[in-house]
């Protein structure tokens, strides 16, 4: 009988009451946590299967970034609307023309060169492998550079996918670039127009709160690309003139490529500081090529330890580490456009949510950076 009216009554109670508190706990917080990971996978795909797409879109919001202040500088003062765009983007335009056409034509003007010099390096390094105490054969050294150009090309595929994942014909690029174009233009043209129509799409009550975190992102994101073009800048200063001094070819090439790869924080830098670095080695001797290395190293520590987390972290309110694991993820999801766009779109998402979460909609429904990098 006992037995049986403990039955009785454990049928009554709820299932939850006999579990540990923390095992409730660690429950709810297990689905909930599956659940935003599978929202967040089903984006990823989404984002993956329109590529095409996508990407030129986020390529043209962070140039737009870019460009809404300086179009509504114009305006500001006395421009009228449609000069400051057309402007705006005649200026944009040339200047990424001007960069495309210098490295081009400098990299075709010294390319003879450069291959003759790294045959010539090739055959210096196997004379003084074969002469060394090692006793390398050239057979060795053959099999030795095939196994290390496999290594190269397999480590290099992820970063190869990405790239084409942007476009895999030339069809594809063609087209990515029009919608990028064409994008910028209509958010230079009627981007304010553009997201008050977006936030109509949400129930009233959340209007103010999401135009907010769309307000705090936009700023966050246009602050974030001016900070980053001011590091880069000093990256392809610090080591075009470490390569000018030393004499080296392609200073200029260097420096740009050593910009555009800067876009990619920390990373960047280092991988396009590389090239000047190997060209040292080719065209001079070892020991420049250490000096060039040693360039290459102070200007990414000056990047990582001053630039980054005072200028950068000051900005945009992201750790370093952040932003490292956020190149990773976003290099092995998509490659170079995945490291490309990982820090602005985390940084974004930072500022949104933190906005969000600190209630800032409710005192500063329209904010400015000074509210966004607030940490109250």
């Amino acid at each position: 009988m006992f037995g049986l009216r403990r039955r009785s009554e454990g049928a009554t109670r709820p299932i939850d009451s006999d579990l540990p508190r923390g095992m409730l706990l660690a429950g709810a917080w297990s689905w909930r946590i599956l659940a935003i990971a599978g929202v967040v996978a089903l984006f990823i795909f989404l984002v993956i299967e329109f590529r095409v797409i996508v990407i030129p879109m986020l390529v043209a919001i962070i140039v737009s970034a870019l460009l809404v202040p300086f179009s509504e500088f114009l305006q500001r003062h006395r421009w009228p609307r449609w000069l400051a765009i057309a402007t705006t983007l005649v200026v944009t335009v040339g200047a990424i023309s001007s960069l495309v056409y210098l490295v081009v034509t400098q990299v075709r003007a010294g390319w003879p060169d450069l291959q003759a010099q790294s045959l010539a390096a090739w055959d210096r390094l196997t004379d003084w492998l074969l002469a060394s105490p090692l006793h390398v054969t050239e057979e060795q050294i053959a099999e030795w550079a095939a196994g290390l150009w496999e290594g190269i090309q397999r480590d290099s595929s992820v970063w190869i996918n990405g790239a084409l994942t942007v476009g895999s014909t030339a069809g594809h690029l063609v087209a990515g670039a029009l919608i990028a174009i064409f994008a910028i233009l209509l958010i230079l043209i009627d981007g304010k127009n553009i997201w008050a129509w977006f936030v109509r799409i949400f129930p009233r009550n959340a209007r103010v709160a999401i135009d907010g975190a769309g307000q705090a992102g936009w700023v966050t994101l246009s602050n974030f690309g001016k900070v980053q073009v001011f590091v880069a800048a000093v990256d392809a200063v610090g080591i075009g003139l470490g390569a000018f001094f030393l004499g080296l070819p392609l200073a200029v090439p260097l420096a740009i490529v050593v910009f555009l790869g800067s876009f990619i924080p920390i990373v960047g830098a280092v991988a396009t500081g590389a090239i000047a670095v190997l060209i040292a080695l080719i065209y001079k001797d070892l020991v420049i090529a250490i000096i060039m290395l040693a360039i290459v190293i102070v200007v990414q520590q000056v990047e990582s330890h001053v630039l980054q987390p005072l200028v950068m972290g000051q900005a945009v309110k992201v750790h370093p580490l952040a932003v490292v694991l956020a190149v990773a993820a976003g290099s092995y999801i998509a490659g170079i456009a995945g490291a490309l766009f990982a820090v602005p779109i985390v940084a974004t998402a930072n500022a949104v949510i933190g906005y969000i979460g600190r209630g800032g909609w409710r005192k500063h429904p329209h904010p400015d950076l000074d509210d966004v990098l607030a940490s109250d």
